[in-house]
């Protein structure tokens, strides 16, 4: 009978707050993502702290974090909404007219290869759809997407943790870049002639070691990285001149094939491919505009 009474006092409204508040755990983003004012996200929230007798979230170090309870309505509360949303139609989210800003974790590689397809749809189709991008280690954009701090990250994740769902994008494989004059006249170096060259390593501080020195390691060999960066964007220009050898993902190195003093070649070694994911928290899955924007991803990604 109780159960009876506290859905008589909530109105659906209230539960599409409740439903925001705990995807995004913050009241100031909640507000954004769904055209309220601050203090009436607080409202609502002390209304159904009241009708469900629980805190729901708690301040906990600066940052709402949900209670038991709360855990366990969030995923009844998305699926429940998501199936009202289908029985009344696509009229629920028009792209076109969506206001809502969204973070997106990426490296630069994923700013270079995947951003500016994805910002012309944006443009074109959701024009008030804001984005902002952040940066950091594979683990790090993990847990941004996993403490609600992120809507989507970009990249190579090889372990992901429990509620945290993937998808596909694309599968990317390594090449070498090199000066032209450099090879003297020869279109790639062979194993012995790579392993005597410095090498240039693009990788955050904590990812030193990456796919290619553990490829190198099985077949029992080791390359002196004489260069590393955190930024690739600037890495194949710095290549120029010079002795070094940069080995990247081939997307990141879709603008340099015309250029002619450098040269692009497979590598003299086995480095398995890889596949480049999204991935977010289950409690987005039921969110319209959170769906239509991996799609957006999903398909100019397709599309590279």
């Amino acid at each position: 009978m109780h159960n009876m009474n506290t859905l008589r006092g909530i109105d659906l409204n209230l539960l599409v707050v409740l439903d925001a508040l705990l995807a995004e755990r913050h009241v100031s983003r909640t507000a954004a993502r769904l055209n309220m004012s601050q203090p009436a996200v607080s409202h609502a929230l002390a209304r159904l702290r009241h009708l469900f007798g629980d805190p729901l979230l708690i301040r906990r170090s600066g940052r709402l974090v949900p209670s038991a309870r709360a855990r366990e309505i969030a995923p009844v509360l998305t699926e429940a909404l998501r199936q009202v949303r289908e029985v009344l139609g696509p009229g629920g989210f028009d792209p076109a007219r969506e206001k809502r800003a969204f973070r997106l974790a990426m490296s630069d590689y994923g700013s270079a290869v995947v951003l500016p397809d994805l910002l012309k749809k944006l443009r074109r189709e959701a024009p008030g759809i804001d984005l902002a991008i952040t940066q950091a280690s594979r683990e790090a954009m993990v847990q941004l997407v996993l403490d609600g701090e992120c809507d989507l990250a970009l990249g190579v994740f090889p372990d992901l943790p429990e509620r945290i769902e993937a998808e596909q994008l694309f599968l990317e494989h390594f090449a070498c870049l090199a000066d032209r004059e450099g090879l003297a006249g020869r279109g790639r170096l062979d194993l012995e002639a790579y392993l005597a060259r410095p090498h240039m390593l693009v990788a955050l501080k904590d990812e030193a070691n990456t796919e290619i020195e553990m490829a190198l390691r099985a077949i029992g060999h080791v390359r002196r990285v004489a260069v590393t960066l955190p930024h690739w964007g600037n890495a194949p220009r710095l290549i120029r001149g010079t002795d070094l050898v940069l080995t990247v993902a081939r997307k990141a190195l879709g603008g340099h094939e015309r250029d002619p003093a450098l040269v692009i070649f497979e590598p003299p070694f086995s480095i398995p491919s890889f596949p480049f994911v999204q991935v977010w928290h289950e409690r987005r899955g039921g969110d319209p505009a959170h769906l239509w924007l991996r799609n957006a991803v999903a398909r100019v990604s397709r599309s590279l």
